[in-house]
């Protein structure tokens, strides 16, 4: 395993209530959906990469839902979000998932039977007027969690994407997407790799492209060192263009880090300049394109690689209006740092989640 594998949850927050659980997945949910149709609308990214982009963020949101029924009335273990530029859960929490469904079976076997709990539910509401305990709160979300949560939705440490025709030919003829839990940074990132093939046809290809991107591509590096990595391994292949979406941090009232937009939301939230509900998202779209070939090798055994230019980074923010008017006015020079001015999206409003 490499150093960089080694997740503790030692700089993780506990949610440790039913509200807490509520108001962080419904955030979250609330948060990627809008990022996503903001994307879309101002076209950051082209339609098949948004469509992809989506399909990633949908499995997240699966994970964090699975999350919340199964925590929620568990009076022995608590949720963990990381503290430190994320705003995610810790990446623990996804792996615990994952090899906790894999047990589903035996699991199933041991769960109360469903129409009894539900007379014991009518009992205790209907004859004795008392509030259901939590025990058995736990027991009916457990029956919820283990029949219905599927394994093989879960966002796992890296999820392959399938390659497909490219629909803009000028990047490459094929693109292949991939996305990955930097388990350092607790953070997801989308890949988009376009390349073109010598070969006769690209599925000869797929099994090794597939397990050149796992292992050389499943945490956050040098996009060139990843280039330059992916194209060494794969002599038939032409990468010619690689984009990568960083996803975070979500600066919200569960962070807790240096960054200076969630140090200036921290602190206005305490001084009641924005509701508690505020939220920023920021992301890094880096991208890197082949420039020309060279020859690395041997006259007989070398091999043609590519040249790649400089990686174009771009750093954005998105946020509700009011907390784009907060960083204008309190740290505008980090917002200076951006590639673009910061994306408005709509504010998360706290009084309609209390009603769900």
């Amino acid at each position: 395993m490499n150093v960089n594998h080694i997740v503790t949850p030692l700089d993780s927050a506990v949610l440790d209530s039913k509200e807490q659980y509520v108001f962080y997945h419904k955030m979250v949910d609330f948060v990627l959906k809008q990022l996503n149709l903001k994307m879309e609308a101002l076209e950051i990214c082209s339609a098949q990469e948004i469509t992809f982009f989506k399909q990633y963020c949908d499995l997240i949101l699966y994970s964090i839902e699975a999350m919340r029924i199964k925590y929620m009335y568990d009076e022995e273990e608590d949720m963990k979000i990381d503290l430190t530029e994320s705003g995610f859960p810790n990446y623990l929490e996804f792996r615990y998932l994952f090899n906790d469904l894999a047990l589903r079976e035996n699991y199933l076997n041991r769960l109360t039977d469903v129409n009894a709990l539900k007379e014991e539910f009518l009992d205790i509401l209907l004859r004795q007027k008392k509030s259901i305990p939590r025990p058995k709160l736990y027991q009916a979300s457990s029956i919820i969690y283990y029949t219905s949560v599927e394994q093989k939705y879960i966002f796992n440490r890296f999820v392959q994407g399938k390659v497909v025709k490219s629909e803009d030919a000028s990047q490459g003829e094929y693109l292949v997407s991939w996305s990955f839990f930097d388990v350092a940074l607790n953070r997801p990132f989308v890949c988009y790799l376009y390349f073109d093939y010598d070969g006769k046809n690209v599925d000869d290809c797929k099994t090794q492209l597939y397990d050149v991107l796992k292992q050389s591509a499943d945490r956050k590096m040098a996009l060139d060192t990843m280039a330059y990595g992916i194209d060494r391994k794969l002599t038939k292949l032409e990468p010619k263009r690689i984009k990568r979406i960083d996803l975070g941090p979500i600066h919200n009232v569960f962070a807790k880090d240096e960054n200076v937009i969630t140090h200036q939301l921290l602190k206005s939230i305490l001084n009641k300049e924005v509701p508690l509900e505020s939220f920023a998202v920021s992301m890094s779209i880096d991208e890197v394109a082949s420039t020309d070939t060279f020859k690395e090798g041997g006259f007989f055994s070398g091999q043609i690689l590519q040249k790649w230019g400089e990686v174009n980074k771009k750093p954005l923010v998105f946020a509700p209006h009011r907390m784009i008017q907060l960083l204008y006015n309190k740290c505008p020079e980090a917002l200076n740092k951006l590639a673009k001015p910061p994306f408005e999206i709509p504010r998360l409003n706290i009084e309609k989640l209390k009603t769900i």
